[in-house]
């Protein structure tokens, strides 16, 4: 094809389909951004209602800084289960959403200009992809964690459908990658009438009918697990794997509202943030406090005291003592509101991270250079920990155990802070690993090469 072929041809119309919660939502608002930047017409599909307030901030905002993207929105069926294997509001969302897609088809067959592609969270894959398919559209699907926890549960689905998996051995086995411990696969995968288990693996079971798979992540991260899901030797009957990350951030997560980290000596506080959706005991909370003031580390904490925003109504006095947060005043800040934690990771002041390894939060680490100590919660995060752990940007306190599964000692969180903010080492390796990251978006880096494949694959 000549460079004059390529100029005719036009740029492709993608719909994008993310499902419920910041997590899953934050890395399509990216996306979106990314690919409109890229001479691509945008369709944003949104479900109403929202599980937080947050989602639905940032959806009016997004669609207001970006005012060339189109939005199509629909009405989710509501879902109330008789007899619900969790009570987790998001879970039930990515049912009720799943149960409402078939209301898109018509929606989709009458977009103008046609769609050249859509692109699908993994939560609504089974139901969204063949719908799509259908209507002869391509899908791809935007997988929102690590290569590694994709490798496990693309291929415990397919062990699980055969009966062949043994969960009673110390490491699955997966071909092509060094062994991963059953105790890192998350408790609920275990119950297969659990809706978390059923969400993971029946989604992970469209994959193969999909046109590729889209990650947040970049080669030099996990190039190990990246090349075995594309040699084949994970399963040999997935689509392309297509790292495209870290994601940019959007227009909305520029510009930060905490002055008091301008006033803060470089690399010298800790950040602590457990994600969008994760909410510690009262006494764990307590515990955590009391560990940032043993380190005698400079701090800014996100706390959170339930999984939705909208539930969110304590005040700091009611959760940490009065007298924790006099003493702390001069070195210190709590938060109990969302903030721009790009922004925050992006600050010289930051020198580590206390993270519960949601993939977003990795990713934004790793593009930042920024040392990781993992404590991992619930989910995918012990698989995510166990990356961030290989590839240098952080370490992973495994006595720690899942989030709840123990009293974690105000004595032992200020040690392994106050360890992690003067290793040197660690410092360094971190460092590099913003280097690669911010190498994987330079002209002619894996991820900007990937994505622009991507595009020009997808025009006409």
């Amino acid at each position: 094809m000549t460079d004059g072929d390529d100029l005719r041809r036009k740029p492709p119309h993608i719909a994008l389909f993310p499902s419920a919660g910041m997590g899953h939502l934050t890395p399509f608002l990216r996306l979106a951004a990314m690919l409109a930047s890229r001479s691509c017409t945008i369709t944003l599909i949104t479900a109403n209602p929202t599980v937080s307030a947050a989602e639905s901030t940032h959806i009016s905002a997004f669609f207001s800084a970006y005012p060339r993207i189109n939005r199509l929105e629909f009405e989710t069926i509501p879902y109330s289960p008789t007899n619900p294997t969790t009570d987790d509001p998001f879970f039930l969302q990515f049912e009720a959403i799943n149960r409402s897609v078939h209301l898109l088809r018509p929606l989709l067959s009458s977009l103008s200009p046609p769609l050249s592609a859509v692109v699908s969270d993994f939560a609504v894959a089974s139901s969204f992809g063949p719908i799509a398919n259908d209507l002869s559209i391509p899908t791809y699907v935007v997988w929102p964690s690590s290569a590694r926890f994709l490798s496990l549960i693309t291929y415990l689905s397919l062990s699980i459908s055969e009966n062949s998996l043994k969960f009673g051995d110390e490491n699955v086995e997966i071909p092509g990658l060094s062994p991963i411990p059953v105790s890192c696969i998350p408790p609920p995968v275990f119950n297969p009438n659990h809706l978390f288990a059923s969400i993971l693996l029946s989604n992970a079971r469209f994959f193969p009918k999909a046109k590729g798979l889209l990650l947040n992540t970049f080669d030099r991260f996990e190039s190990e697990t990246i090349d075995a899901l594309n040699n084949g030797r994970v399963l040999s009957c997935l689509p392309p794997v297509h790292p495209i990350g870290p994601l940019e951030p959007s227009e909305l997560e520029k510009g930060h509202r905490l002055p008091w980290l301008d006033d803060q000596n470089v690399g010298s506080v800790v950040y602590i943030s457990f994600g969008s959706r994760t909410a510690m005991s009262k006494d764990q909370i307590r515990e955590l406090g009391n560990g940032l003031e043993i380190s005698g580390c400079a701090f800014l904490w996100v706390l959170k005291t339930s999984k939705v925003d909208t539930d969110d109504n304590e005040e700091l006095q009611e959760v940490l003592e009065e007298s924790f947060l006099e003493r702390t005043k001069n070195r210190g800040i709590v938060v109990k509101e969302w903030v721009k934690q790009e922004e925050i990771l992006a600050h010289p002041a930051i020198g580590g991270f206390v993270s519960h390894c949601g993939w977003n939060s990795v990713t934004e680490a790793a593009r930042h250079g920024v040392p990781v100590l993992a404590w991992p919660q619930h989910g995918d995060q012990r698989v995510n920990a166990e990356a961030v752990e290989r590839a240098g940007l952080g370490v992973w306190v495994r006595e720690w155990g899942w989030g709840g599964e123990r009293l974690v000692r105000g004595e032992e969180i200020g040690e392994k802070v106050r360890e992690m903010m003067s290793d040197r080492e660690l410092r360094n390796r971190a460092r590099e690993v913003g280097e690669e990251a911010r190498k994987a978006w330079e002209l002619n880096g894996s991820s900007e090469k990937v994505l622009m494949g991507v595009i020009d694959g997808l025009k006409t």
